[in-house]
């Protein structure tokens, strides 16, 4: 059972910003989600029923689990200090 992941407008163009190595590095862990997206090392943000965060270094990429849908649907992605920052 595989989910799909879907980026939001928001998501794609921080991704896009990153540096390339950060890329490499964050779509290595984005596509491990799509096998287990409550893996180890993700956690539950609280507040919200389906939010969950990865880290990967200093760099985070929020994103919610949509089971009735298989579908991961990355939020935020961005450095630790900006990415919990309300826009």
């Amino acid at each position: 059972m595989s989910y799909a992941i879907r980026f939001s407008a928001h998501a794609v163009k921080s991704f896009r910003k990153l540096p390339r190595s950060v890329q490499v590095r964050l779509y290595a862990a984005i596509e491990a989600l799509k096998d287990n997206p409550r893996m180890p090392g993700s956690e539950k943000l609280k507040g919200s029923e389906n939010a969950y965060r990865l880290r990967a270094g200093d760099y985070r990429v929020l994103y919610e689990i949509m089971d009735d849908e298989l579908a991961v649907y990355i939020i935020e992605v961005g450095h630790r200090r900006e990415v919990y920052r309300s826009k």
